[in-house]
C-alpha cells in the first residue's frame, strides 16, 4: 500500500527514532508498504518518520545510481546491488574528505541543494530478518546512508546547509509545510489550512 510522505514542518520529522524488535507490529507489511511508497515516489530511500513513525528503521535502493556514468566499475557494482532494508542501524565511525553532492528528500519536495558528507562509513544494522551486519559503505552508498541515517536521528539535510542557503529557501520550506506545493505522490501536510 502506498502510504502518504509526511512533509517538511511536521514534528515527527524531528524525532529521535527508538529501537524496534523482531515483534514489531506487522513490521514485514511495513516494510512492503515503505518500498511500495518510495517507489511511487521515485526515491531511493524511505526512513519510517518520513511515513510518521518515529522508529529505527529505513530502507534504500540505489541502484539508480549505478548508471552514472562518473561511477568507476567498482562503484556501479556495489551500486547495482544496494537494494537493503536497515533495521536499528548505527554509525560506529565516519571517515575521509567531506564531499559536496546534490541531495534532495521525498519530505521536502522542490528542493535540492548540496550537503558535504564524509565519503565512507562504518555500520552495522539488522536487516528484515533481524540478522546482525556489519558494513563498510563509501560514495553515493555511504551518502544516501547518511541521509537516511539522518531521519532516524531527527535531523534534515537543510540543517546541513549554510545559514546563507537556509534564508533562500525559508519561503520554499513554510510552504511546503503549508501543503503549497505540488508534489506529483502523496504527502501529509502538518500544517495545512483544514477545510
Amino acid at each position: 500500500m502506498i502510504l502518504p510522505i509526511v512533509a517538511y514542518g511536521d514534528p515527527v520529522l524531528r524525532k529521535v527514532g527508538v529501537e524496534i524488535d523482531k515483534n514489531y507490529p506487522e513490521l514485514p507489511k511495513l516494510i512492503a508498504n515503505m518500498w511500495e511508497t518510495m517507489e511511487n515516489a521515485h526515491g531511493v530511500g524511505l526512513a519510517a518518520p518520513q511515513i510518521g513513525k518515529s522508529i529505527r528503521l529505513f530502507v534504500i535502493d540505489a541502484t539508480p545510481f549505478a548508471e552514472d556514468e562518473e561511477n568507476t566499475p567498482e562503484e556501479k557494482e556495489v551500486l547495482s546491488n544496494f537494494r537493503k532494508v536497515f533495521i536499528n542501524p548505527k554509525i560506529v565511525k565516519e571517515e575521509g574528505d567531506e564531499w559536496p553532492f546534490e541531495e534532495g528528500c521525498l519530505s521536502i519536495p522542490e528542493v535540492r541543494e548540496d550537503v558535504y558528507r564524509q565519503e565512507t562509513v562504518h555500520i552495522t544494522y539488522q536487516n528484515e530478518n533481524f540478522e546482525s551486519k556489519k558494513e563498510i559503505l563509501t560514495g553515493l552508498a555511504a551518502r544516501v546512508f547518511q541521509h537516511e541515517y539522518d531521519h532516524i536521528e531527527g535531523v534534515l539535510f537543510t540543517d546541513k546547509i549554510s545559514s546563507l542557503k537556509k534564508r533562500l529557501i525559508k519561503r520554499k520550506l513554510e510552504n511546503i509545510s503549508k501543503g503549497k506545493i505540488g508534489a506529483d505522490y502523496r504527502m501529509r501536510y502538518f500544517n495545512a489550512k483544514r477545510k
